[in-house]
């Protein structure tokens, strides 16, 4: 018996994301688990067969407990003192796309592979984007 793989140019479908009022931690796993790939029967873990996933109004992401004041982005410039810390709602406030960006980053796996898988999520402040030729479909989380 022969092992059948999928090959690496099948199209990739387009699903659509309403971030209104979705807790961002459940929201990142059902849009990690798409973009690896795993909701499809083909699934292969060493080739990237996810889709692709537009989310839009990232502004309006919800999360549970005190994690808008408590849940702190570090950064680090590699010069001495120069650790950055920023809170999650100061994060909303300036760049919220990348609240959304990060939380995805983290669920996927690192190296060429997840850099592949990563450039396959678009989000987007506000209602509008500009992929409506693709018709992407409305996912369900």
């Amino acid at each position: 018996m022969k092992t059948e793989f999928v090959k690496q140019h099948d199209k990739a479908k387009w699903h659509i994301v309403d971030a209104q009022d979705k807790i961002l931690g459940r929201m990142a796993t059902r849009i990690a688990t798409v973009l690896r790939g795993k909701h499809k029967p083909s699934y292969t873990p060493f080739m990237d067969s996810g889709d692709f996933v537009v989310v839009v109004n990232a502004e309006k992401i919800a999360v549970t407990g005190k994690k808008l004041t408590d849940k702190i982005y570090y950064h680090h410039s590699m010069y001495p003192g120069g650790l950055k810390a920023e809170a999650l709602e100061k994060r909303l406030a300036r760049k919220p796309e990348d609240v959304i960006h990060h939380a995805v980053w983290g669920m996927l796996p690192k190296g060429s592979l997840g850099r592949d898988m990563i450039k396959k999520l678009k989000v987007y402040t506000g209602a509008t984007h500009p992929h409506q030729a693709q018709r992407p479909e409305k996912l369900a989380i």
